[in-house]
């Protein structure tokens, strides 16, 4: 088949890779709008069941990706002056402009065409092609040219956000609440390479307003933030994007839905599809597992007019395993968006709900009430695993002490 992606991301990259495994003879271009080279966004975080996936699709890129990423377990809440630590699972961060580099040369290598500096705003521009990609991102024009037709809805978060790097390298995913005079604005951080880390700063409508981050100009901003996180920045600066089109902005989240993921022979994949709050961490993650699930359906297409029944086979499966992670992500951007509920309680009480965040119930129950349920919960789960571990062998060693007493003279 021939087979055109637009947008050269990770989703798109990694299709490419797949399908050309599958069947070397396929014909594939991906188009990207950018030129080659060009870099933007800082690190990307991802868990150790993708990494898994990535050795079992394709060892060759996945064993590039290990060897440039980073690793950290466990977590930093800084709430004003005061510090609470958190043992979690491990995760792995890696530069996104890496990530794109050993993808498109790994694509490069098994023959996919990579075309950069080429935006396609139409399918009809593609006329050639068996199978369009559209991995153009949330803001996706090839989506949106077709939206009546794939039930597109995007809706965007109350809160304001801005992605920016920082030259002090966090080794483990560190959260900072300041309070001003004007709200709490706080900010997610990991490290993803030897010299930088990931800094975003969110914060609600009316304290970005307040603060004057809807009049000062992008230095000014990035100075004022500085300040504000002068703790947890120890000196170091913020950077904000300096490699194509603009510097970072203050954006409000779009979650993007689609009823349907196809029409015609165009399809849809990463966040041209679906969005997942930043807040879990999974976006990249969803795109690369979109990557996986297309290519296993096309795994059996030997011509274009078995394409619809391919396509309705990844829409049903993808939509299946996003069921969970978009209520996650849905109630982690509506505890952000409710951050005050929260922040009287004790920093590590704090932190802990703030763990619990994907919980529908939470918004529903008082925070104090909810921690000391989910505490009490926790230990009778513990004591439960120490029932039905030690009790078996408590019982049978009281029962050999019987019998041996029993057996005396």
């Amino acid at each position: 088949m021939k087979i055109d992606c637009a947008g050269g991301g990770p989703a798109s990259l990694y299709l490419a890779i797949l399908a050309k495994l599958q069947d070397p003879g396929h014909e594939i271009t991906v188009h990207e709008r950018h030129a080659a080279g060009s870099s933007y966004g800082w690190g990307v975080t991802y868990w150790p069941d993708l990494l898994a996936d990535l050795h079992a699709h394709d060892p060759e890129s996945a064993r590039l990706i290990e060897e440039h990423s980073v690793r950290w377990q466990g977590g930093f809440a800084y709430v004003g002056d005061r510090t609470t630590a958190h043992d979690g699972d491990p995760g792995h961060a890696i530069s996104r402009h890496r990530l794109r580099t050993i993808l498109a040369d790994r694509a490069r290598s098994l023959g996919v065409r990579l075309e950069f500096g080429r935006e396609i705003g139409s399918r009809a521009e593609l006329p050639g092609a068996d199978l369009v990609v559209a991995g153009d991102g949330a803001h996706s024009r090839l989506r949106t040219e077709h939206a009546d037709r794939l039930g597109t809805r995007l809706t965007t978060g109350a809160n304001r956000f801005i992605w920016l790097g920082t030259t002090r390298v966090f080794t483990a995913f560190t959260f900072a609440f300041v309070e001003t005079d004007y709200g709490w604005i706080w900010c997610y951080a990991y490290g993803f390479s030897a010299g930088h880390s990931t800094c975003v700063v969110e914060c609600s409508a009316t304290t970005w307003a307040a603060l004057g981050f809807d009049r000062l100009g992008h230095d000014e901003a990035l100075r004022l933030l500085e300040k504000l996180f002068a703790d947890l920045l120890q000196g170091h600066e913020l950077l904000g994007r300096r490699d194509i089109e603009s510097h970072a902005q203050w954006q409000a989240f779009p979650t993007v839905t689609n009823a349907s993921w196809s029409h015609g022979n165009l399809v849809l994949i990463g966040d041209a599809a679906h969005t997942t709050h930043y807040s879990i961490g999974a976006g990249t993650t969803l795109a690369l597992r979109d990557a996986m699930g297309l290519a296993r359906a096309l795994r059996t297409v030997t011509a274009p007019a078995e394409l619809p029944a391919a396509l309705a086979t990844y829409e049903r499966e993808r939509k299946q395993a996003l069921l969970s992670v978009q209520s996650a992500a849905r109630h982690s951007a509506q505890w952000y968006e409710n951050l005050p509920r929260y922040m009287a309680l004790e920093p590590h009480q704090m932190f802990a709900l703030l763990g619990q965040r994907h919980s529908p119930l939470l918004p529903y129950v008082p925070p104090q009430l909810y921690f000391h349920v989910d505490r009490a919960i926790g230990r009778m789960q513990a004591l439960r695993w120490l029932k039905q571990r030690l009790g078996p062998r408590l019982a049978r060693t009281l029962q050999s002490r019987r019998a041996q007493e029993g057996s005396g003279p």
